[in-house]
Formats: C-alpha cells, structure tokens, sequence
C-alpha cells in the first residue's frame, strides 16, 4: 500500500458523507498511474485541488475538516498527513482544467471519489516551484506517459492561469525553458 493510499483510507474512514477530491502531486502520481516511479509511492502528503464549482461546499463542511485533523493526528507518527488543499485558483492550471478531470480508481473507499488534473495540467501544477528537480523528474514522468509534446505545452501555456503572485511568475519562467526541453528530448527518443 502507498503512502497516498493510507492517508486516504484513513480519512475516508471519519468521512460520513461523499466527498470529491481532486488530488495533484507525488499522490497523484502514485494513485493515478500504473507505473509510477518508486519515490512518488513513498510521497508523506496528499495535496488536493479544490474546483471553483466546490470551494463554498468545502468551506461549510466542518466535518471534512474534523475529518482531516483526525487522519492529520492518527497518523502523525508515522509522519503521514494531508496538507496543501489549494482552491484551483491558487494553482498553474489550464482555463478549462475542470472539463478535463481524470477519475483515480481506488476500490474500498466508501466516501471520497479520486480524481487528478489531466496530465498536461498536472506538468502545470509541477511548475509552481521554477525547476526544482523532484518536479522536473515528475515532468518528465508524466510527459513520457502521455506523448506530451512541446506543441501541446505551448498550447496550454497560452491558456493557463497564473495566480498573480510575482514569485510564481518567475517560478513558471524558469520552469518553462526545462519543460520545453523535457518534451523535446522525450519526442526525439
């Protein structure tokens, strides 16, 4: 069992109501790949996007939230958490990122429905940190996945939406020229 898988099913566990999560990250990786690498497996966190269209749903919902800190408690000692829950507004994602939502299969969950960013939103969201190099090795992961070209980068570099933060505009300009690169050099291998 990965990481990501232990954090949700315990979570799912002080859920008592369907909830939709929208996971990106090494999770993401982990739980919405067949062959993801070895270090996204041992990933402690789950990060999770939250659409525009359910922001005031998880705003009202305590008992998500309750149901966080517990699983943040439960299991703190094994330095496991969830952390990082983003509204898409605050992440390098595509206009359109929503219509393109891929549903994570993970048999056993009674409330929590999985889903992850298409992968050229997902190359996006890794972009967030410039060219950190555990980001740009997911790049690369998901660019070989999905035949990603540097056509398509380009076409959803036009249609993104950078949050209007200085630091993640200079974050996505360093990461764009490795990006490129990435998807060059995978399209010619």
């Amino acid at each position: 069992m990965t990481n990501a898988e232990r954090i949700l099913r315990e979570l799912d566990s002080h859920l008592d109501h369907e909830v939709r999560l929208v996971l990106y990250g090494r999770a993401a990786i982990a739980l919405g790949f067949e062959e993801s690498p070895e270090g996204a497996k041992h990933s402690l966190d789950v990060d999770v996007s939250i659409t525009m269209s359910h922001v005031d749903v998880f705003r009202r919902d305590e008992h998500f939230w309750d149901a966080q800190e517990a699983t943040n408690r439960n299991l703190k000692k094994e330095g496991l958490y969830v952390t990082h829950l983003f509204e898409a507004k605050e992440v390098f994602l595509r206009r359109d990122w929503e219509e393109h939502l891929v549903p994570i299969a993970l048999p056993g969950l009674r409330w929590i429905r999985l889903f992850r960013p298409a992968t050229l939103d997902f190359i996006l969201t890794k972009m967030m940190r410039g060219n950190d190099e555990q980001d740009m090795a997911d790049v690369k992961f998901l660019v070989l996945q999905d035949h990603i070209s540097p056509a398509d980068l380009e076409t959803a570099f036009a249609n993104m939406v950078i949050p209007d933060i200085v630091e993640l505009r200079d974050a996505f300009e360093r990461a764009k020229p490795v990006v490129l690169k990435i998807a060059r050099t995978a399209n010619t291998s």
